[in-house]
């Protein structure tokens, strides 16, 4: 996650929050990702609601596991604690941090990539456990790090890098989320501040596992249906003598302040997506609706975005494992091992 350090100037005027830090002072490095990259949108709001929340940087954790979205921890609160697992494995990691110390804010960052292939599991358990942390899945249907693989959140008719059709039906991490007994549900997209601020902010407020699943556009590789100005396109009718790509500079894809219920996002391909926000009437207490909800946007061709599912009185982690107040981090040596008499009579239960 190597990135260019930013120089560290501030201009006395700029906007403080009640802590006395300004929006630059929860900024990371600086970004490598290419131009235009839906993840450097969701990096924007990520920043913009902790500095809101008046989050301190030292009390957070940035986790993240392999991919272009796992590079995101690398761009905000460089002041905070921050882990970086291997390839789908930073909800276990997470978990083991979050059981040694239940202070911190956690924060996990991965990708469609990391958390529904090699990831899958990783994730489930940490769904089904509830760990108290912000799940950011940042969604391209594609593995941008590794030239534009299919993804298994890739929709069925989309095209490779190499023209090959996807055949295989996506998983659809909110109706997973929702079926294993998640507590906090919600997507939105990475050009629409007006909405994922406050859902970030939701979920960070949120005590248990608050899963945010962000449809992020690669502006490198192209997984649409039919597409014919993807740089698979180009190369399919080509001859290619070296593998060599140009990224052209783009401007990151905003949704404007004021939009309707169902907004067509036009994409830097020439393809589009379509977002589907809830409106004042839709009840996210309600697991069933929810799921109901996010399959009949699925049928017309919508993407269900708005937070979609929470339940506020879901027991976390440490809830369910009665665990003590205090993080067992700061627990004294003689508290977490209490001796060879202590450990004979807890085995003395299991004969």
């Amino acid at each position: 996650m190597s990135s260019i350090t930013k120089p560290p100037i501030r201009h006395p005027s700029l906007q403080k929050n009640a802590l006395g830090l300004s929006k630059q002072d929860y900024e990371g490095g600086m970004s490598t990702l290419c131009a235009g990259c839906g993840h450097d949108s969701v990096t924007a709001a990520l920043i913009q609601a902790f500095w809101e929340l008046d989050l301190p940087p030292h009390r957070a954790a940035k986790m993240s596991g392999i991919g272009c979205s796992s590079k995101t921890t690398g761009y905000f609160m460089k002041q905070s604690h921050g882990f970086n697992s291997v390839h789908g494995r930073m909800p276990s990691v997470t978990s083991g941090a979050n059981a040694a110390n239940r202070d911190l804010t956690y924060i996990g960052v991965s990708g469609d990539g990391d958390s529904l292939s090699i990831g899958l599991g990783q994730m489930a358990h940490a769904i089904r456990r509830n760990v108290n942390m912000l799940y950011v899945l940042e969604n391209n249907g594609v593995y941008g790090l590794t030239k534009g693989q299919f993804s298994a959140s890739a929709d069925v008719g989309s095209k490779s890098k190499k023209g090959e059709a996807n055949e295989q039906n996506p998983i659809d991490p909110l109706l997973l989320a929702l079926t294993l007994g998640a507590t906090f549900v919600a997507r939105s997209f990475s050009g629409d501040k007006q909405q994922l601020i406050p859902i970030i902010k939701a979920g960070l407020a949120h005590h248990g596992f608050a899963l945010i699943d962000i449809i992020s556009p690669c502006v490198s590789f192209n997984d649409h249906e039919g597409s014919t100005k993807s740089y698979a396109h180009t190369r399919a009718q080509s001859v290619e003598l070296v593998e060599a790509d140009f990224v052209p500079l783009r401007r990151e894809i905003r949704l404007p302040a004021q939009h309707p219920a169902v907004s067509v996002v036009k994409l830097h391909d020439g393809s589009s997506v379509c977002l589907r926000a809830t409106d004042g009437s839709y009840d996210p207490n309600d697991r069933d609706t929810a799921y109901q909800h996010v399959r009949a946007c699925q049928s017309r061709g919508e993407v269900a975005t708005g937070l979609l599912f929470v339940d506020e009185a879901a027991r976390d982690l440490h809830d369910m494992n009665r665990t003590v107040a205090t993080p067992l981090a700061e627990l004294p040596f003689e508290v977490l091992c209490p001796g060879k008499g202590a450990l004979d009579t807890l085995m003395a239960r299991y004969r």
